[in-house]
């Protein structure tokens, strides 16, 4: 990059030397908030239009000619070896009266408004959004309630310019000036002057600032495939994710076998013990010569499903080894009592109803209970 070196009459501030190629709009708005800050002279059309096109301004050497002069003070500005008069400077209230300062500004500094600096960078922001002129160092100035010092370098003046200030011109004027020459250069227009700073990189008004278009990816069958296949598995974690939040609030049933059923009819069954309603209901039907009853199939030591021998003609549990005959009687192992009995009786349509829920017991040293109405049908 060169330097801030003067050049036929212009500035070169940050802008690369001849030979230079084509410039875009975000290079160039960033020259000019450079220009902004440092307080030289604007780039004018004629130059944003020679960048753009790569080729040389009108002041540089080999350029179009030095028909259009950079922005400069005029004569009157005083040199830098002949000092200012000291009743010339004035407080922040004289500057803002000054030809740079706008007439909002001007409505703002007489309502004693008091600004901060960030205030002021919303402000900015807020001109930059609706393309209109930033404020200047005056105007910033001014809303601060700071004095102004003119930021202009010695480069900006022409040679020309030495003749010998009356007394009566103060400095802050000559500023004034200066900066309402460059908010002059602003106001021409321009698509550079829309930039307030440099474009934050990645966004999509850099992308355009530079020719590159600022849209998503294709819209292809195959990207159109994978959104459509995030989205259904987006939904399918949704839903699941419902239904097992609703399933929480849901009861826990256990479904357990009816305790009432039917067992076909007493012909049915012949003589001894029937295990075809074990897996089912637990219950074996017995029949002897004077009676059907049926034994609810649970060891009385410790809750066993005993096993039905037929060649032994007894229950024996797996479990600790009780025995029981025909019946369910104990008679050996650690079994305390009788195996218990349900409740059976005819059902209007004939068939024999059980009840599991009524069992009846024959308690060890006390009577029995398999002889009460319900514990056994007659044959």
């Amino acid at each position: 990059m060169a330097d801030e070196s003067a050049k036929a009459g212009g500035i070169l501030g940050h802008l690369p030397p001849l030979p230079r190629n084509a410039l875009n709009n975000s290079v160039i708005g960033m020259e000019q908030a450079y220009r902004q800050r440092k307080g030289l002279p604007l780039l004018s059309d004629a130059d944003i239009v020679a960048l753009k096109a790569g080729a040389p301004m009108s002041w540089e050497v080999g350029g179009a000619g030095a028909a259009a002069e950079p922005p400069s003070t005029p004569a009157s500005v005083p040199s830098s070896s002949t000092p200012a008069p000291p009743a010339a400077t004035a407080p922040p209230a004289a500057v803002a009266s000054g030809a740079a300062i706008s007439a909002d500004v001007a409505k703002w500094v007489a309502e004693g408004r008091k600004w901060s600096k960030s205030t002021i960078a919303a402000e900015q922001a807020r001109r930059g959004r609706k393309g209109l002129p930033a404020l200047n160092d005056v105007e910033i100035g001014a809303l601060l309630g700071e004095p102004v010092t003119p930021a202009a370098t010695p480069a900006a003046v022409p040679a020309a310019a030495t003749a010998t200030p009356t007394p009566a011109t103060p400095r802050p004027a000559a500023a004034a000036a200066v900066t309402a020459s460059a908010a002059a250069s602003v106001s021409r227009g321009g698509t550079s002057s829309t930039y307030v700073g440099t474009p934050a990189v990645g966004t999509s008004r850099a992308a355009s600032a530079g020719g590159i278009a600022s849209i998503g990816p294709e819209d292809s069958e195959v990207n159109q495939q994978r959104r459509r296949l995030v989205w259904s598995a987006v939904a399918a974690f949704l839903v699941a994710w419902f239904l097992a939040f609703f399933r929480f609030f849901l009861p826990r049933t256990l479904f357990e076998p009816a305790t009432s059923f039917k067992i076909g009819y007493p012909e049915e069954y012949g003589l001894g013990v029937d295990t075809k309603f074990q897996q089912r209901y637990r219950i074996w039907v017995d029949r002897t010569p004077d009676r059907i009853f049926v034994i609810y199939a649970r060891c009385t030591h410790l809750g066993c499903t005993p096993d039905w021998k037929p060649s032994e003609n007894k229950f024996k549990c797996p479990c600790h080894g009780s025995g029981y005959d025909s019946e369910g009687v104990n008679f050996e192992g650690p079994a305390p009592r009788p195996m218990d009995r349900a409740r059976v009786e005819i059902a209007p349509d004939g068939q024999i109803l059980v009840d599991v829920s009524r069992l009846y017991q024959w308690p060890k040293g006390q009577p029995t209970q398999f002889n009460d109405d319900g514990a056994f049908l007659r044959a």
